[in-house]
């Protein structure tokens, strides 16, 4: 779980930037955003309708031998907004600080909608196959650490490529924040081992899978999810994805979009790609995506996952606290997301919802 607790390396001097963006990120329009640069996607003409049946939520968990309350954990973890979809239905939404019409900074949550664009892509053949390598798409990236290095090791997150997750990130965003290209910080990155062997968060490894699906496609990747996925899925509301200097939208983070389109995205994939009737994501690739990717049992094509024999559950998640859970076994959907930059406990995150999870389908 290195990947998602990078908030416990990272100084606050490194973050600022970062941090200031998803604040602004709350209130201001999209024109209004100084930095990092930000692509508009429009909403859907045929939102997914989600029927308003929210009621207290009383559930209480245990973790590490002690019982717990979600008012507490939601509390402890400076939670800006919680969603739970059962089905359709929102069942449950609260907001400190923020409403339902808040934007909130998706951080690596990103990165499972680039997953989506990767399959979708795939599926509509511009992409030949996963195990092509990234260069046969970006030539320019030919005698750095990825040169040859497969779409599907960077999907499970074995590229091999040097990195140190806690040190790069912080470098790579505040470089986005003042509207630098991140390509030469691309072309510099040397191999390290052997691709395929090991799994190691990496996020320029999804940054270098947007370019992917732009160049690919020849539509650039923020209007190529606009189509594929954001309207296709019924998103109610507008969004908008952060771009670097030179308009490559990062890929790796920094979607803006209100919890019930969080939700309705979770909800596709809770209904196996489809949205309103139509398949939006092939049915195979949800089923891929999440699944072990065979060099983490807790991780699947850039989807987290719960892990255990029995556990099909999964989520989408990203730094600071912000999370997509999705239950197959209870028909749900939870969306938490916080403007805090402090870290999270994974293990207890997943033990909060799966509580939830359980309460509400037996209630409902």
């Amino acid at each position: 779980m290195r990947g998602i607790l990078i908030a416990l390396t990272l100084a606050a001097a490194q973050i600022a930037p970062a941090a200031q963006a998803a604040q602004a990120a709350q209130t201001a329009t999209p024109a209004a955003q100084a930095a990092p640069p930000a692509d508009v996607i429009r909403a859907s003409a045929h939102p997914v309708p989600l029927v308003n049946a929210n009621r207290p939520l009383s559930v209480t968990y245990t973790y590490k031998g002690e019982r717990r309350t979600l008012d507490d954990f939601l509390t402890r973890t400076k939670t800006n907004g919680f969603l739970v979809l059962r089905g359709q239905k929102i069942v449950h939404e609260r907001y400190t600080d923020a409403n339902r019409t808040t934007r909130f900074q998706s951080w690596s949550m990103a990165k499972s909608f680039t997953s989506a664009a990767i399959g979708i892509a795939l599926k509509e053949g511009h992409i030949r196959s996963l195990d092509d390598p990234v260069t046969r798409y970006l030539p320019g990236l030919r005698g750095s650490g990825y040169d040859n290095v497969s779409i599907r090791n960077l999907l499970r997150m074995s590229s091999g490529v040097d990195w140190d997750e806690g040190k790069d990130v912080p470098k790579m965003q505040a470089a986005a924040a003042k509207g630098l290209p991140l390509t030469p910080m691309v072309v510099r990155r040397r191999p390290d081992w052997t691709p395929g062997t090991r799994f190691e968060y990496n996020s320029m490894n999804s940054y270098v899978l947007a370019r992917v699906v732009t160049e690919a496609t020849g539509t650039p990747y923020h209007r190529y999810v606009e189509k594929k996925i954001w309207r296709p899925a019924g998103m109610a509301g507008a969004a908008w994805i952060s771009a670097d200097g030179d308009g490559h939208s990062l890929g790796y983070c920094c979607f803006h979009a209100t919890d019930r389109d969080y939700a309705r995205f979770g909800l596709l994939y809770l209904r196996q790609g489809k949205a309103n009737g139509k398949q939006v994501v092939p049915a195979s690739w949800v089923k891929a995506s999440t699944s072990p990717s065979g060099v983490n049992p807790r991780y699947g094509l850039h989807w987290w996952l719960g892990g255990g024999e029995d556990s099909k559950d999964f989520m989408a998640a990203g730094f600071g606290g912000q999370y997509i859970y999705v239950s197959p076994e209870h028909d749900v959907v939870i969306v938490k997301s916080t403007t805090s930059t402090g870290p999270h406990d994974q293990e207890e995150v997943l033990a909060a919802f799966r509580a939830v999870a359980a309460a509400v389908s037996a209630t409902h």
